[in-house]
């Protein structure tokens, strides 16, 4: 999928009013059901369901549910010949890779099988067939793990489909190599049919609830007993499975599955999902959940307002105690998701919403023995850890728990998983994590299902991310364009030409542009980026160039707000210092009508007087007392003073008194404190050698038998501690009088402060953001980038074979003529509604595939186009 470089804030505006006029998230016909995504391997088990037949017409038997026969013949690829959602990965945890082509393989099969059983449809069956035969053997060799074992879920389904196949009379051509690796495939499902039980409670997915594709011999005796009682008592559904319901009702012909299959036949007219009935709410949420994580939160606002007021109306706890465990998972995937949502929006919610799975050791018991499987659920359940307040042991102990079972899981997203754990949330910018959400290939998860994820639709998740690539283009166009303006600015003042020091006008404009929203960073970016370069240089023009007497003599002049009397260095930096602070006056009295100039020279004036004492201790050797030292280091390290400058622009009612040292806001005084910290503790060891002191040092020295670790620790306990408090200040009213905008303002603060110290000193490396900067602003976005598995051509001149696949005996090859046993396709090339088949015509047949590697069926010239999905 291409993209234009660039768009118009009309386009995008234009796109998202129709994209929005689709989606309507909040009307009140708004049917969540509609955003899953239909799944084909359902849809070909119901559409074998054959009807009730009369007992005049004994030769003839016809679908219960033509429709599902219809949609397969209107929904399969046409040119590759494959139905199911191919280029969507699965899940198949155990071997830890995408299994996007396994699912597909598995659901063509099973289309397949559909079209042949009914005698319709030879065209899309002679194509289906053609993907089956050109694909099986790579697709199968590319997914064989480190162990040589394949996902327990592709074994039972593959063979359990080629035994339906041979039952059937269908056969298919494959190379010899092939062959041998389809006999391994039987082999270990051997192992699994030995190993567990059908009702094995080890398995997120138990061997029943693959029922359509189990050999009868696991069920023939009191199989009516056992399928029946396996139903849920609620729906009447197997697992909540629509092919495994179909299944079994094709075994028993039980009322209760005939119910639940008609239902879901006529809930989903275009298509069932592999998975129903679903967690209403968790769709709604995962929609938002889509939507804000690839950065179109701002154009969704009232819609997810109103899904967020209709999951908040309804926050109360459920009776999980009456839930079977398949429900359980996704409950607590739901709960996780309104929490971290809900909070994040200032709403009073309580831990214990999602945290109950602590104390119920059954849903415990089933996350460890499914990590791999349930690690969508579990990462869902520490990103709401995220938003920990003080005191609350219950959020510490869930986040332990989850942590420790991401790190044992072989998830198909390591990648995802890798980057939670090392990166904590509030130190990831938006407009990266935005663009990491648009390309990865699991932001529209929903669910589990028995083989694959379940999906949010495609219909609405690839116009959502059109849009969001268009958006993320957009604004990666105004962000090198702002950087442009800002490194002519930092030229025309000289900040680059100091000849000692850091260059970092790139770093300082990506990190506060891309922390903040984009309208706000639209607005203050760019001056809060100015503040930044200006602090950087001064700081080490205090730490490096400057003697004591040029700084005692620059600080004096910002106090004095007169730099006439200065030379040289200092007299650049108050120059470009005057017109930031006249810029920001200017812009505040322009839009709220106030006059902010004193205090913000007042806080500027504090920031240069606690760098010159700083120095003073440096250049005289002085050790300052813990207090003295975090007084000092917490206004020098000037996150207030960025934040507060521009805070002021986004507010008219900002409360001016927050703005004088001395009585800065609980929220500010945090902010504060904790870049200061974070510094220090990536900074000790340099500054040991320049003789220098910081706070992991004095803990040291000021504690008796100490080491650094310890003082370290000591240090990340202050940091967690001030961290929970600021977040809660942040997002809950009535704890801080700023405004709701400067709250973000000082959020997207410390998000840089702890991106730039999070395990290393980002900021002070030439090299280390450079990836990221280029990301942001440079990189176009990968959509949907996935490697393609190229067919290998089938070989003249190989043996026909045969291969037996039998439950309880070794495989054995047999060889014959291809012309004595495959000869022309055996479908008609009906595509009329009307389909049957002779009963004779599904009768067990001996169990065989047909194996070639020589002359290749010609392709059936196409008569017609097909739709597809």
């Amino acid at each position: 999928m291409k993209f234009p470089y660039g768009s118009s804030n009309d386009d995008l505006h234009a796109l998202v009013n129709q994209i929005k006029s689709d989606i309507q998230l909040s009307t009140i016909n708004f049917d969540p059901y509609s955003f899953v995504s239909p799944s084909a391997y359902d849809m070909a088990w119901l559409a074998m369901v054959e009807e009730d037949h009369n007992v005049d017409d004994d030769d003839e038997l016809k679908p219960m549910f033509q429709d599902s026969l219809d949609w397969i013949l209107c929904n399969q690829n046409a040119r590759e010949g494959y139905w199911g959602n191919s280029g969507c990965p699965t899940l198949v945890s155990e071997a830890g890779e995408d299994r996007d082509d396994m699912y597909t393989l598995t659901s063509t099969l099973a289309c397949v099988l559909a079209l042949h059983k009914w005698n319709i449809g030879g065209f899309h069956l002679h194509k289906g067939k053609r993907y089956v035969e050109r694909r099986t053997e790579m697709i199968i060799e590319k997914y064989n793990n480190e162990e040589g074992s394949y996902p327990r879920w592709f074994i039972i389904k593959f063979t359990g489909i080629l035994e339906h196949a041979q039952q059937l009379d269908l056969h298919f051509v494959f190379s010899s190599r092939c062959i041998q690796m389809i006999k391994e495939v039987f082999y270990q499902r051997q192992e699994i049919l030995k190993r567990e039980k059908l009702l094995d409670d080890c398995n997120h997915i138990p061997l029943l609830a693959y029922l359509e594709v189990l050999p009868s011999m696991l069920y023939v005796e009191n199989h009516e007993d056992m399928i029946v009682k396996s139903l849920d008592n609620i729906d009447g559904s197997l697992f909540q499975s629509p092919s495994a319901t179909a299944s079994a009702f094709m075994i028993t012909r039980n009322a209760k599955c005939l119910a639940y299959l008609r239902n879901v036949v006529h809930r989903f007219p275009n298509g069932v999902p592999q998975k129903y009935p679903l967690n209403e709410e968790l769709i709604k949420l995962s929609m938002v959940n889509v939507i804000e994580n690839i950065g179109l939160g701002e154009f969704f606002g009232s819609d997810i307002e109103h899904v967020l007021q209709q999951v908040y109306r309804s926050y109360e706890e459920e009776n999980i105690e009456r839930m079977p465990i398949s429900y359980l998972a996704d409950k607590l995937h739901k709960d996780s998701l309104a929490f971290r949502m809900l909070r994040m929006r200032g709403h009073t919610v309580s831990p214990r919403s999602f945290c109950w799975f602590l104390n119920d050791q059954e849903t415990r018991n089933h996350l460890e023995r499914n990590t791999d499987s349930l690690f969508l659920v579990i990462l869902s359940v520490n990103r709401a850890t995220d938003l920990m307040f003080p005191g609350e042991q219950e959020l510490e102990e869930a986040r332990e728990y989850t942590r420790n079972l991401l790190e044992q899981s072989r998830s198909i997203d390591e990648r995802m998983i890798k980057h939670e754990l090392s990166t904590p949330w509030i130190a990831r910018l938006r407009h990266l994590d935005h663009r990491m959400w648009i390309e990865d290939k699991n932001s529209n998860v929903l669910s589990v299902g028995k083989a694959s994820f379940l999906r949010l639709h495609n219909r609405y998740i690839n116009k959502l991310t059109y849009l969001a690539t268009r958006n993320f283009l957009f604004r990666q166009a105004m962000y090198r364009r702002e950087l442009e303006e800002l490194t002519i600015w930092v030229k025309k003042w000289g900040l680059n030409d100091f000849g000692f020091g850091r260059e970092k006008t790139t770093y300082c404009y990506f990190a506060t542009a891309t922390s903040l929203p984009f309208e706000s960073a639209i607005k203050v970016g760019k001056l809060a980026a100015k503040t930044a370069i200006l602090i950087t240089v001064a700081d080490d023009l205090f730490d490096e160039e400057g003697s004591l007497d040029d700084l005692e003599a620059l600080t004096k002049a910002v106090i004095r707000w007169d730099g006439d009397e200065l030379e040289g260095y200092g007299k650049i930096i108050f120059r470009a210092l005057d017109e930031i602070v006249r810029e920001t006056t200017e812009a505040c009295r322009k839009k709220h009508g106030t006059d902010i100039t004193v205090q913000l020279r007042n806080i500027w004036s504090e920031t240069f007087e606690a760098g010159l004492r700083e120095a003073v201790w440096s250049k005289k050797g002085h050790i300052p007392s813990m207090e003295e030292y975090l007084h000092s280091g917490m206004i020098s390290i000037a996150a207030h003073t960025m934040a507060l400058s521009v805070s002021c622009l986004m507010e008219p009612c900002f409360p001016q008194q927050k703005l004088n040292p001395g009585k800065y806001d609980t929220l500010t005084i945090s902010l504060m404190i904790i870049p200061r910290l974070l510094n220090d503790l990536q900074s000790y060891q340099r500054e040991q050698e320049q003789g220098k002191i910081n706070s992991v040092l004095l803990h040291m020295r000021n504690t008796s038998g100490l080491d650094i670790e310890n003082s370290i620790a000591h240090i990340e306990k202050i940091i967690d501690s001030k961290r929970k408090e600021f977040l809660e200040h942040v997002l809950m009213d009535g704890l801080s009088d700023l405004p709701k905008p400067c709250k973000e303002i000082h959020m997207s603060c410390c998000r840089v402060f702890e991106m730039f110290f999070n395990k290393k000193n980002r900021y002070d490396s030439d090299t280390e953001m450079l990836q990221d900067i280029k990301k942001a602003f440079y990189d176009p976005v990968n959509v949907n980038e996935r490697s393609e598995i190229e067919p290998k051509p089938l070989v003249h001149g190989d043996e026909f074979r045969m291969l037996p696949l039998l439950m309880n005996l070794s495989p054995k090859i047999l060889e014959f003529k291809r012309k004595d046993e495959y000869g022309a396709l055996k479908t008609s090339m009906c595509l009329g509604r009307t389909s049957h088949a002779h009963k004779r015509a599904i009768a067990l047949q001996p169990l065989k595939i047909v194996a070639s590697q020589s002359i290749v069926v010609p392709m059936m010239p196409t008569k017609f186009a097909p739709c597809f999905y």
